[in-house]
């Protein structure tokens, strides 16, 4: 939405006299690299089973999604297998041009429960993506359906089939209250379609008391243009501004996936151009565990 990505610049915080200004084992329990058990040959991650190479499988929900699309993308380019969930498998083949042999649809919907999902994942998905988003309508309950309930229906599908690795991406100013931005436009505006921020928040909280590996990441205002300028990430509820290129955030989805520094945290980013360009294991690394 081009309108909140305008949004996301505007607001400072106000004075805060009165805060309303504006059983089985996994069965990958360290998914970061796996140690010894993985090979890295220029942009390829494999896995070495029994004299064959495998590539690690990631399930991203919300593959046909602007941010979707691109994670994706990235995926494969730097060597993952990838099973994209998708509501409509023609259309999404369809959106992906080629027929890449390590990409995989399968139909999966956030909001038809966990039992489905688990189908969807399978026994052969290391991890999981999530990147899904309501699109705007006047059912004031959609966002409940999928940034919510539809959230929660993926983790407790991971717990179904011992997958411990879960990236989420979410929003900065979710917790705007508690930063005292209830005043913020951004915060105002994400809200008018019932309650969004407040629906990803609720869901955050579940992923963080699953027990599942995690990390939240809270971009800012989304854009489809190329990255412009270098990336800012810094601990949760720290942001009230700014925007980043889907590019990049796909970029950090991808690159958590990879670095055990990411581990267990929430993150939130955007781009400026004056920031210095960092690595990602300084970037993950600067975030402290909560």
């Amino acid at each position: 939405m081009a309108m909140a990505t305008n949004l996301f610049h505007r607001i400072p915080p106000l004075s805060h006299s009165f805060s309303f200004t504006t059983t089985t084992k996994p069965r990958c329990t360290s998914f970061h690299l796996k140690a010894a058990s993985t090979v890295m040959e220029g942009s390829e991650i494999e896995e070495e089973k029994e004299g064959s190479s495998v590539r690690k499988k990631i399930f991203i929900a919300g593959a046909t999604g602007s941010t979707g699309k691109r994670i994706v993308e990235q995926l494969l380019a730097k060597g993952f297998a990838v099973k994209a969930g998708v509501r409509d498998v023609d259309k999404a083949k369809s959106t992906f041009p080629g027929n890449n042999p390590h990409l995989q649809f399968v139909k999966a919907d956030v909001t038809e429960g966990a039992t489905k999902l688990a189908d969807a994942i399978s026994d052969d998905s290391d991890a999981v993506i999530c990147a899904t988003g309501f699109r705007p309508s006047w059912d004031l309950l959609a966002p409940w359906k999928v940034d919510n309930y539809g959230t929660v229906n993926l983790v407790e599908a991971c717990r179904k089939k011992n997958v411990n690795r879960f990236i989420l991406v979410s929003s900065i100013l979710v917790n705007g209250a508690a930063m005292g931005q209830l005043l913020n436009p951004a915060y105002i505006f994400l809200n008018v379609f019932g309650l969004t921020l407040v629906a990803k928040l609720q869901a955050e909280q579940y992923i963080r008391k699953s027990g599942i590996d995690y990390t939240i990441i809270r971009p800012g205002g989304l854009k489809n243009d190329p990255p412009m300028g270098n990336i800012v990430m810094e601990p949760e509820d720290t942001l009230y501004a700014g925007s980043i290129s889907r590019d990049q955030v796909a970029e950090v989805a991808v690159e958590a996936l990879l670095l055990p520094e990411s581990s267990y945290k929430v993150v939130e980013i955007v781009a400026r151009t004056e920031a210095p360009k960092r690595s990602f294991e300084e970037l993950f690394g600067s975030v402290k565990q909560k």
